[in-house]
């Protein structure tokens, strides 16, 4: 069984000269794919880049809620390029994050919404970005259609309650190694409660860095970062967390990844 990364970003300048690097450790540690995330119109065309270039490599176009504000005339036809020009390509990441200071839903819903009605038409692996938003995020979800395949909660960060109706509307919850973190327990415990068959595992790299015992890789002279291998300790991380064996988890996922992103 192979490891996969539902959510990384290696397009991000800290470590984009390094996938190369990365990609051979992939190859070395058995990760057979890792989904890149799109935020913005300025990583759009790495990503398009990386994904021609890596078949373990997946890209995933999207305005993140924090660049929203921010956005270009045409960055809906920038989009809507990339997808049709990379048709295995996901719509990601996108949301909704009210911990952010001076969020404005007023631009972020509509920001939200018109990408997930895009990822409707296309049935494409939608990837969401929540903070400090899940009851409305639940009420817009409710609201409208979405992908039948389903829609991914990247660093699932929502309360037990919301996992029944998010599921119900067929939500994926993928599950970061920042939660390993001591202060963490509480989401912990929600975590353990995430339906086996909707369980997904992330990096978020390069950040979401976890505790040393499951980070064991760093790039040297830069020791903030997370390394987009330590997907390996997110794995044993969960394992350890859900009381399953490795191998077992690892053919969970795998199956969960392969359903969802295809």
């Amino acid at each position: 069984m192979s490891f996969y990364d539902a959510h990384c970003h290696l397009q991000d300048e800290r470590i984009a000269s390094r996938v190369e690097e990365v990609v051979r450790l992939y190859g070395n540690l058995g990760v057979r794919a890792s989904v890149v995330n799109g935020t913005c119109e300025e990583d759009w065309g790495k990503i398009a880049r990386l994904g021609k270039s890596h078949d373990c490599l997946r890209p995933s176009f999207g305005l993140h809620p924090w660049k929203a504000p921010a956005a270009g005339a045409l960055w809906k036809e920038r989009l809507i390029e990339l997808w049709d020009s990379n048709p295995n390509s996901g719509v990601g990441e996108i949301g909704l994050d009210r911990w952010i200071e001076g969020y404005d839903l007023s631009i972020q819903e509509p920001v939200f919404l018109w990408q997930l009605e895009q990822a409707v038409e296309r049935d494409a692996a939608v990837s969401i970005h929540c903070l400090r938003a899940w009851g409305r995020l639940l009420e817009l979800l409710e609201s409208q259609p979405v992908p039948k395949r389903g829609f991914l909660l990247h660093s699932y960060g929502g309360s037990e309650e919301m996992l029944a109706p998010l599921a119900k509307l067929g939500a994926y919850f993928s599950v970061s190694g920042y939660f390993a973190l001591e202060r963490k327990e509480r989401q912990r415990s929600v975590l353990r409660k995430i339906p086996l068959d909707r369980l997904l595992i992330e990096t978020d790299a390069p950040d979401m860095l976890g505790p040393k015992e499951f980070s064991l890789y760093r790039f040297s002279g830069d020791e903030g970062l997370n390394h987009p291998a330590n997907i390996v300790g997110v794995y044993s991380f969960v394992a350890e967390l859900l009381g399953m064996p490795l191998e077992e988890l690892k053919g969970q996922v795998e199956d969960n990844f392969i359903r969802f992103f295809g």
